[in-house]
């Protein structure tokens, strides 16, 4: 698929700011600025920011907002929007906090998000951080987004990471900040980081020798080099976030539904303990909506904001600048987050990169596959069995069951690895078209079989559950002919049933050495499982995507149409 992807655009070749925008949610510390346009030792700031964008450019129907009928977002309505609240601000400049890429709908994801950074750029983002979607490819392909090839002229913006460091020389691998100077004495200093956990959930291969760091320590330590170098006023774009709750957790917040009073999750703890001398923390990863007050160290309110997702939509600040102090004048700091409608003119360039893509990506993407009987679902939560997650494992156990392409005898999948339903009415109804599948499993892992004995297996199952590592459930999805129970009147590990483990009806046997298939993320311990990274004998398959579409061709014929497998091997007791 690469080879088509880079012929295709190589041969491609080559606003009316009209309507209003929906604030759905505010938050200020103050009156916020008003001391005009840069007159003075004064002036106004504004910052707009986006986070987890996951190459959303196409205006979908699927992207909804609560309380509105019709559909929000694209890139052509998002790059109007910004340029709206852009007009008339001399100082002004458009960020973002990581995840712009990965896990990106068929039209991005398979030009490898090459028309996401060329909408971004022509959207005037200036900045971002990394996010952990950043390095699904391998820190060499984050590297060729950023620089760009003989094809593609690459991120016009610069991506941060002051928390990614060489194991080796502890230096960071990326620009761990950036100064936008905006002339007149007005500078503003960004600080990117991803989250220290970005190790965890993404594929090891791509990230060997790169660290990530602790992101107070990795901001403290950059804010005071910012101070030194004159630049008081500064910015967190952080890929870690939180989640607003109702009810009061001292902090004061907004959300898009209006019931938000407080906020949880890891951006409190790092927001209550960074450093003061950081003026606004715009955060991320956990799709959330909220524009937050927690207080930094030395008691003082600080704003912590985060924009959904999908670019559905967007937060701006306003501020006060000081040209003497050099700093942003922390009470006067105003936020609120606005809905992308669209009811507003598409924007030109944004149209032209869609349609230079669009119909390079329906070639590719409309070539059917196979077929399906009925709609395949993930479940409701990634805590329990579901259809469209035991036909991938049964795939990647069917692509490695021969004795030359691993001799596999079970195969797990991870639930997050399943992003879309494989759904009967999609398109022509009954056919799965490749587009469809690789939306599915866009993030291009390898099926890798690997030896386990028993006990690992075990081991495996019981690091589904909440452990130090991680606060959620995430359950396996298995194989055709792998049994076992889950009793969850037990406690703790125990919920998962020691002797219950079966292969074909055939006891698992702690000490017996098993051939597993897993895709290389879980191989690499991913979502917490270490269990998997300790497999040894590895073979690697081709990609998993390629596995799943070669599995439904074989048996998904329109004349016997694929089948949702029926749920029942894992048996619940509660």
């Amino acid at each position: 698929m690469l080879n088509f992807k880079r012929r295709a655009v190589a041969a491609a070749g080559a606003l009316a700011l009209a309507a209003t925008t929906l604030a759905v949610g505010a938050w200020s510390f103050g009156p916020g600025p008003g001391n005009g346009h840069g007159h003075g030792r004064q002036v106004d700031l504004q910052l707009l920011a986006l986070n987890d964008f996951h190459g959303n450019i196409e205006a979908a129907s699927s992207l909804t907002w609560p309380g509105h009928t019709e559909p929000v977002g694209g890139a052509e309505y998002l790059a109007t929007h910004l340029e709206q609240a852009r007009d008339g601000e001399r100082y002004s400049t458009t960020v973002a906090a990581g995840d712009l890429i990965g896990a990106s709908p068929f039209m991005s994801a398979v030009f490898d998000d090459e028309p996401t950074i060329e909408s971004l750029n022509a959207m005037g983002v200036e900045v971002s951080s990394v996010g952990n979607h950043e390095f699904d490819a391998g820190f060499e392909e984050l590297n060729r987004i950023m620089e760009g090839d003989a094809d593609f002229e690459g991120a016009d913006f610069p991506y941060l990471g002051a928390n990614v460091v060489d194991e080796e020389t502890g230096r960071p691998v990326l620009d761990p900040y950036w100064v936008k100077n905006f002339g007149g004495g007005v500078k503003v200093g960004f600080i990117g980081m991803t989250l220290e956990g970005t190790g965890d959930i993404v594929s090891k291969s791509g990230i060997e020798g790169l660290v990530f760091k602790d992101e107070v320590d990795t901001a403290n330590k950059y804010a005071r080099e910012l101070k030194r170098k004159g630049v008081n006023a500064i910015v967190v774009l952080l890929h870690e976030g939180g989640v607003p709750v109702a009810e009061d957790t001292g902090h004061d917040c907004e959300s898009a539904d209006g019931t938000a009073t407080g906020m949880s999750g890891p951006i409190v703890d790092i927001a209550e303990t960074m450093t003061p001398l950081v003026d606004v923390i715009v955060s991320g990863h956990t799709h959330q909506e909220y524009v937050c007050s927690v207080e930094d160290p030395n008691g003082n309110p600080r704003l912590v904001t985060s924009a959904s997702n999908y670019g559905r939509v967007f937060t701006e600040i306003d501020a006060t600048y000081d040209k003497r102090t050099k700093d942003i004048v922390r009470s006067t700091v105003v936020g609120s987050n606005t809905v992308v409608t669209r009811d507003v003119a598409a924007d030109g360039d944004q149209t032209a990169i869609l349609e230079e893509y669009g119909p390079l990506a329906a070639e590719a993407g409309n070539r059917v596959v196979g077929y399906i009987a009925e709609d395949i679902k993930r479940g409701a939560t990634r805590a329990e069995e579901f259809p469209l997650g035991s036909l991938i494992a049964d795939a990647q156990l069917w692509n490695t069951a021969a004795a030359d392409t691993g001799g596999a005898e079970i195969a797990f999948m991870n639930p997050g690895g399943v992003r879309a339903d494989l759904l009967y009415a999609q398109g022509t109804p009954g056919e799965a078209t490749y587009g469809e599948v690789f939306t599915v499993q866009p993030f291009a892992n390898y099926v890798v079989t690997l030896d386990l004995t028993g006990a690992q297996i075990l081991e495996a199952l019981r690091q589904q559950l909440p452990s130090a590592g991680r606060s959620t459930t995430l359950v396996l999805q298995v194989s055709e002919g792998f049994t076992y129970t889950w009793d969850k009147t037990r406690t703790g590990t125990d919920q998962i049933v020691a002797d219950s483990l079966a292969l074909n009806g055939e006891p698992i046997v702690a000490d017996q050495v098993y051939r597993v298939t897993v895709n290389s993320f879980l191989a690499d311990g991913g979502d917490s499982f270490a269990a998997f990274a300790a497999g040894e004998n590895r073979l690697f398959g081709e990609l998993d995507v390629d596995a799943f579409e070669d599995y439904i061709a074989e048996f998904g014929t329109s004349a016997a149409p694929l089948e949702a497998p029926e749920l029942g091997r894992i048996t619940i007791v509660s």
